[in-house]
């Protein structure tokens, strides 16, 4: 397992994943606004209907960990807990698409990603 990257990745973020829920759980934050807004990162899979190039960037985009930290720290810095909580969400979101192997996409096509080729997932 050492020698096999794409397993190191899914297992970080499988523990990262599980240590979001903890802080969420601990934060006593709304297990409904996860429960809506889980999948909501999806949404930007539409700029696919812009084409792969355009598509993978703006899927990208919202599924780095990137702008979840950024908002986070917005939310720390005004002590606004939504921010917060919207942050720690999409976190979840990308950790645990990770897990399943939907990684970052590369512009050719979108199973095409970072961890592995998506037809590739049944072995």
């Amino acid at each position: 397992m050492l020698t096999r990257p794409s397993h190191l990745l899914k297992l970080e973020d499988a523990l990262l994943f599980l240590a979001i829920l903890f802080v969420y759980f601990h934060l006593h934050l709304s297990w409904l606004l996860f429960a809506i807004l889980f999948l909501a990162p999806d949404l930007f899979m539409l700029g696919y209907l812009s084409g792969p190039r355009t598509g993978s960037a703006i899927y990208n985009l919202a599924h780095t960990y990137f702008l979840p930290i950024l908002l986070a720290a917005i939310g720390f810095y005004r002590s606004t807990s939504l921010l917060l909580t919207i942050a720690l969400i999409w976190a979840s979101h990308i950790a645990f698409d990770r897990v399943l192997g939907y990684g970052l996409k590369y512009p050719t096509h979108f199973k095409d990603t970072h961890l592995q080729h998506l037809d590739s997932m049944r072995q």
